[in-house]
């Protein structure tokens, strides 16, 4: 983002005051996503305010020109960072604890690419919603070769209950080229026998797979200690 403008042949810098409200950076990443935004303003964002020497969206510029994208990445001593960049310490705590955020979910989910072909391997792949006390519905996007391309929770329920609609199991479907889909939801009672409505959901998601061309491979029932297969 261009933060200064010339006016009667004056470089006149912009603060986040003279932005139309739409162009804000909290505002731009509500209305448009993050996709839009700079790392300059993406970390205004994260900043949310400036100082009264500082404006937030030219202090987040500043630190981006003076430290560089990708020592943020490996910075993790707050008190250096906040000496380096001469900015409070409360913003580089923020700065340090997003980088470790992105760097934590990073290594979560870098092991590779994953292939689904039996509902273990699905149970495997969702240890993350075992526990839960929630129903929380996954989808698997798989390629031709059962290989994962995609995966996101598409509802969470109640205590026992998820209800799901087929045009959300196949909206990231199409967006992804999936060939097939496999739906999981955990169990909180910790029993894995499928419910009514779990036959339910998995009988109207098989039909409209067919009627899509993209096949739903399966719908796994998880807990922490055991998973069912539906089809």
């Amino acid at each position: 983002m261009n933060n200064y403008t010339i006016y009667n042949n004056k470089e006149y810098v912009l603060t986040i005051h003279d932005l139309p409200q739409e162009d804000k950076p909290r505002e731009k990443l509500i209305k448009h996503g993050p996709q839009l935004l700079s790392v300059a303003e993406l970390i205004a964002v994260v900043f949310l305010v400036g100082t009264k020497n500082e404006d937030v969206l030219a202090m987040a510029s500043r630190v981006i020109k003076e430290y560089g994208e990708r020592s943020f990445t490996v910075q993790k001593n707050v008190n250096k960072m906040s000496q380096d960049l001469k900015i409070p310490l409360n913003k580089a705590a923020q700065i340090v604890a997003c980088a470790e955020l992105g760097r934590r979910f990073f290594q979560k989910n870098d092991r590779g690419v994953a292939v689904i072909r039996t509902p273990k391997d699905v149970h495997n792949f969702t240890k993350e919603i075992h526990d839960l006390t929630k129903e929380n519905m996954i989808g698997i996007y798989l390629d031709a070769h059962n290989r994962v391309i995609h995966s996101e929770i598409l509802s969470i329920g109640t205590v026992d209950t998820n209800i799901v609609h087929p045009r959300e199991v196949f909206k990231p479907a199409l967006e992804y080229c999936a060939a097939a889909v496999i739906l999981a939801h955990n169990h909180p009672s910790g029993i894995s026998l499928p419910s009514l409505s779990d036959l339910e959901v998995t009988r109207l998601v098989k039909k409209a797979g067919e009627t899509m061309k993209i096949e739903l491979l399966d719908h796994v029932v998880v807990t922490k200690e055991a998973f069912k297969s539906i089809i």
